[in-house]
């Protein structure tokens, strides 16, 4: 499946701009080029390449490259440990909603209750009571993306259910822990591999606009939702500055859908080229 996605412009240009969210998280794990919280009044508003600073800096004398950097790592494990999140929140009500003989009903109404609110209500009433921090952003997150992948992911497992293998694993005296991890999990994976990735987008995007309105990354942490919120009385005068945080955070979700898109036509044999083999699926016994 790899080979398929990366032979893909579509999935070779995802995965290009993932390695370089990545890269860019670990490399300010070590280094950056200036102290991205170094407040320095006499560098206020220096063009790029300018005294060092390669894309220049904002109004309190902080180099911009260095806040990229950081923000970088910001972005990229909110966006790993929201989707964690949405993993096992989805998996989770997806299993109680599609297997149990009773009750199941019951979960998928909560799943559709759930579905109707918005992530960043959720992240502004953890945020009340909580505060804002990564954290916070976090759990809003993947609880918010994580009831849409239960869903999706309760309309396979009850289709994967409803097949004759499952129905004679069943008579055979299979337990329902076993069915789920034998039956059901590996052969719903694939639709999970798609919804996750695109969760990754969604996570990035929801991450910039909770820094952006304060209830993400509390200050002095850089990021880039909150780098737009700083910079942004100041686009009339310096517009420039805005255009970094902008296109780091519009590249990563283009980056992520991309990827998403080329694991979803790599993994769907209904999105193969005419003329072109379908991989086969196969149905565990």
């Amino acid at each position: 499946m790899t080979r398929r996605v990366l032979r893909s412009p579509t999935g070779l240009a995802g995965a290009v701009v993932v390695a370089l969210l990545v890269l860019g998280a670990l490399v300010s794990l070590v280094w950056t080029p200036f102290d991205p919280t170094l407040v320095d009044p006499a560098s206020t508003w220096l063009p790029p390449l300018s005294g060092g600073h390669l894309l220049g800096t904002d109004g309190s004398g902080r180099d911009l490259a260095s806040q990229l950097l950081a923000g970088a790592r910001v972005t990229a494990f909110t966006a790993a440990t929201a989707t964690v999140v949405a993993a096992v929140v989805g998996v989770g009500l997806a299993v109680l909603a599609a297997v149990p003989r009773h009750g199941g009903e019951v979960v998928a109404h909560l799943i559709d209750v759930l579905v109707a609110l918005p992530t960043l209500l959720l992240a502004m009433v953890l945020a009340a009571v909580y505060g804002g921090s990564v954290w916070t952003a976090v759990v809003a997150i993947g609880i918010g993306t994580g009831v849409n992948v239960a869903r999706v992911a309760r309309a396979e497992m009850t289709s994967v259910l409803g097949t004759d293998y499952v129905l004679a694993a069943e008579v055979a005296g299979a337990g329902t822990g076993r069915i789920v991890r034998r039956h059901v999990l590996p052969n719903v994976a694939p639709v999970l591999v798609v919804q996750l990735s695109l969760v990754l987008a969604l996570a990035v995007l929801a991450e910039a606009a909770l820094s952006y309105l304060g209830f993400g990354t509390p200050p002095p942490t850089p990021s880039w939702g909150r780098m737009l919120q700083d910079l942004q009385q100041y686009v009339t005068v310096h517009p420039l500055v805005v255009v970094w945080p902008g296109c780091a955070i519009a590249v990563v979700v283009l980056g992520f859908t991309l990827l998403g898109d080329a694991l979803r036509d790599a993994i769907d044999p209904r999105m193969r080229l005419p003329g072109q083999a379908a991989p086969a699926v196969e149905v565990l016994p």
